[in-house]
């Protein structure tokens, strides 16, 4: 039987979702109740060199505003600190903490247990079928995680 396209659209949105949703009540039942996935896309963003609204917005592709709001949750989350900067006075620069990294390597953790789960459920060898035939339509990087608005919203 041949179904509709947006059925498959669905069903990739579907699956996308339940593992996000089990990531991020298994991250809370871990302590981690405050990290949502937008919020790992800008750790990630500061730990690749981002240290600064601008540069933060610049590499999630949203304005300098939408960044310095997201700083202000990280800081007030204790993901992210806001360090002078020695040589300028003026300038800040941000760092993520290691609450940020322990919060991020739990939700890495939590996904592969997850996968794990799914190679039980339908088979390892299935598992690695579908992820081959789903890279042959998105390509090895798949989506670019640390633009937000590339997966779904919180």
């Amino acid at each position: 039987m041949t179904r509709a396209g947006p059925h498959l659209a669905l069903l990739l949105l579907g699956s996308y979702r339940k593992l996000v949703d089990a990531a991020q009540r298994e991250l809370a039942d871990r302590g981690y109740g405050s990290m949502r996935s937008s919020l790992h896309y800008a750790i990630s963003a500061i730990d690749r060199g981002a240290t600064s609204a601008s540069e933060l917005g610049r590499a999630l592709s949203v304005t300098k505003q939408a960044a310095a709001k997201t700083i202000t949750i990280l800081v007030e989350r204790g993901y992210v600190v806001v360090d002078q900067d020695p040589t300028d006075r003026r300038r800040r620069s941000l760092r993520v903490t290691e609450l940020g990294h322990r919060a991020t390597t739990e939700g890495e953790a939590i996904f592969d247990e997850l996968r794990a789960q799914w190679a039980d459920r339908i088979g390892a060898e299935a598992l690695d079928r579908l992820e081959a035939q789903l890279t042959e339509f998105v390509g090895d990087d798949g989506i670019r995680l640390e633009k937000p608005g590339a997966a779904s919203a919180d």
